[in-house]
């Protein structure tokens, strides 16, 4: 830190409102009364979001440009107020004085989400106004907060512009092997054959498994809805297959190639391997949007209306050559993915580099 920077506790430099919930009774959806908000649910990149709930009776009130703290499971993650609201239990308000300037204080706050920590070094589970009040803020001189201000709001403006379009790069990067996908299963040759996927396939129920045979470090998966859940010692099935959530995440869809255990909200698939590729089914049941077919309050698959599905199948010969194809282009895919990901990782790297030079007084 900076020798002529100042370590202040907030309560010098802020005012601290904690919330406070008014009764359920006066809540509504009607814009009746101030906007509510209860915790960090609404919260943005920075400003808060539009409210889905009022109330007719205030409690504890927030205005506009307030910081708006989570107080509660997460503690730290903090937004601007954009208006006059009422706020409850978690979260608090912070109120810049004129002796902080109160984007300096939101980027303190940004620098510190994970960092906020208790009296002996545990991080809280919740925060109360007190310990809000004595938290340390290194603070040099007004000009100085508003020039440093302006150095990383120009290099979080520059960074988060990168950050957008590492992102659509990324989702690009799935969409194209998925695009590519339909339109092999859009394209069949002229000897595919159509068939009912009960000709095909068989789903098979998945069977409960005692928490007491899960394993951390089990030889075999253990499948749950939309993926692995733990692992085992046991395994239910001894051959390689295809996943596909029976409730829940219904119509999700797994791939395995080894001995696993699938439970009871899933059904696996066996069919005949002399007829088809495995990797094949896989790629096709993936074409056919199977969540579409869920019904009920937890959404659930019939097996008898996904075997009602017709679909064109080619010889088995061609269906390990389209594997062979598909494979290529998802494993290029996955190469992008990566690429954009560390991106979006080491972007997010940078600013806490660039907060920590500005809480170090090295901007």
């Amino acid at each position: 830190m900076n020798n002529i920077w100042e370590l202040k506790k907030l309560i010098e430099v802020c005012s601290v409102i904690a919330g406070q919930s008014p009764e359920g009774k006066y809540y509504n959806a009607n814009s009746d009364g101030l906007p509510f908000y209860q915790g960090k649910k609404g919260f943005k990149d920075r400003y808060i979001g539009e409210p889905t709930k009022w109330t007719r009776k205030v409690t504890k009130e927030a205005i506009a440009g307030d910081i708006l703290m989570s107080v509660r499971a997460p503690v730290g993650p903090v937004n601007f107020s954009t208006q006059r609201i009422c706020i409850g239990r978690g979260l608090a308000a912070i109120r810049a004085t004129e002796l902080i300037d109160k984007n300096f204080l939101f980027y303190f706050f940004i620098k510190h989400e994970n960092e906020i920590v208790g009296n002996e070094g545990a991080v809280f589970n919740s925060i109360n106004k007190t310990q809000i009040e004595n938290l340390k803020i290194p603070l040099p001189p007004l000009p100085e907060q508003k020039r440093i201000v302006k150095i990383l709001d120009e290099a979080f403006a520059a960074i988060d512009k990168a950050k957008s379009n590492a992102e659509k790069n990324l989702q690009n990067s799935r969409e194209l092997f998925d695009s590519y996908l339909n339109k092999v299963f859009a394209n069949p040759g002229k000897d595919w054959e159509e068939k009912k996927l009960k000709n095909i396939i068989k789903l098979e129920y998945g069977k409960p498994l005692d928490k007491t045979k899960r394993e951390i470090k089990g030889l075999y998966p253990v499948y749950g809805a939309n993926g692995e859940k733990a692992r085992s010692n046991e395994y239910y099935f001894d051959k390689k297959s295809i996943i596909v959530g029976r409730k829940g995440s219904a119509g999700e869809i797994n791939i395995t190639t080894e001995k696993f255990w699938p439970l009871d909200v899933t059904y696996f698939v066996t069919f005949d391997e002399r007829r088809y590729d495995l990797k094949f089914l896989f790629y096709l049941l993936n074409t056919l949007n199977l969540p579409r077919l869920a019904k009920g309050v937890k959404p659930g698959i019939n097996r008898n209306d996904v075997y009602s599905l017709d679909v064109l199948i080619p010889s088995l010969p061609e269906q390990k050559q389209m594997v062979e194809k598909l494979d290529g282009i998802l494993s290029e895919s996955k190469k992008l993915e990566t690429i954009y990901q560390q991106k979006l990782a080491d972007l997010d790297e940078l600013k806490k580099s660039i907060l920590q030079k500005a809480f170090a007084g090295e901007l």
